[in-house]
């Protein structure tokens, strides 16, 4: 019977992702449908893993015998996901731990982390409380107001907190990497974090400025440690490029999100409803 509720944990999962389509639709609802196909199926799979692992592998339901092969298909997949977090999240620790290593400085009212490089590089980087990080060439090569501009928009980030949030998003695609459509959906994530934090931004200062001062960047590939770092300058490709500043020279109009939608998530805690009836 476990058996039977792994396959079906898996079909549904890649059926959920192949709902998925990149359809020209309002910011608020892309960002809904992506985040809701990306992470839904992971958490369907870890909680069906969770749930057998639970159970056991004795016992009978629905008159069903319940073996120790799909237990340990389940301890294995439990034990991978697992390793796949402690890889990260190591990676991660290594990371800060080397911006910490930079020198500090005041840049406005706001405290920054300097790498020595002639790269044109901003980010937050950390967790839930990361840090503003900026390059050498950047502060030379950007005057004060674009530069403000562009610090806005890694406030923008950290208003989300979105290093600490797609860190886990990264963690769920690490080990669902062979799910459809995962690396267009994460591409998708990432290019709505930047429309977030662009539009966040262009609530306190100029559009055009922070306009401007994309197009000045976006020239500049700097490799980023994307689980845990939100860069204004991450490299975009061409078509996204032109969509961030279309969004930043249009007034938005764009309505709210629909929580009644996010309801979809509880899908993924049916597996628990399966284990009052092991026995």
């Amino acid at each position: 019977m476990h058996l039977i509720i792994i396959l079906a944990a898996l079909l549904l999962a890649w059926y959920l992702r192949l709902q998925w389509s990149n359809s020209a639709q309002n910011w608020a609802k892309r960002w809904q449908c992506a985040l809701l196909c990306f992470a839904l199926p992971p958490l369907l799979l870890i909680i069906t893993a969770a749930s057998i692992i639970c159970m056991g592998p004795n016992g009978y339901m629905a008159d069903l015998d319940n073996g120790w092969f799909s237990y340990f298909l389940a301890l294995g997949f439990g034990g991978w996901v697992l390793v796949k977090w402690l890889q990260l999240a190591f990676r991660g620790y290594g990371g800060v731990q080397q911006i910490r290593a930079s020198t500090q400085t005041n840049i406005g009212d706001k405290s920054a982390r300097i790498l020595e490089t002639s790269a044109l590089f901003s980010a937050q980087i950390g967790f839930w409380q990361p840090e503003l990080v900026v390059s050498q060439g950047l502060l030379e090569k950007l005057d004060m107001a674009h530069l403000e501009a562009v610090l806005a928009h890694e406030q923008g980030h950290y208003y989300y907190r979105d290093t600490f949030w797609f860190f886990w998003l990264g963690w769920l695609r690490s080990f669902t990497f062979w799910l459809p459509n995962t690396e267009a959906l994460w591409e998708e994530l990432l290019a709505l974090r930047e429309l977030r934090a662009d539009r966040w931004a262009a609530e306190r200062v100029d559009p055009l400025l922070l306009a401007e001062s994309l197009l000045f960047v976006a020239s500049d590939r700097v490799q980023l440690m994307e689980h845990f770092c939100a860069a204004f300058s991450q490299y975009v490709r061409r078509n996204r490029l032109e969509e961030r500043i279309e969004a930043l020279l249009t007034p938005d109009s764009s309505p709210g999100l629909n929580w009644w939608d996010w309801s979809w998530l509880f899908l993924a805690f049916v597996p628990l409803f399966a284990v009052p009836f092991h026995g």
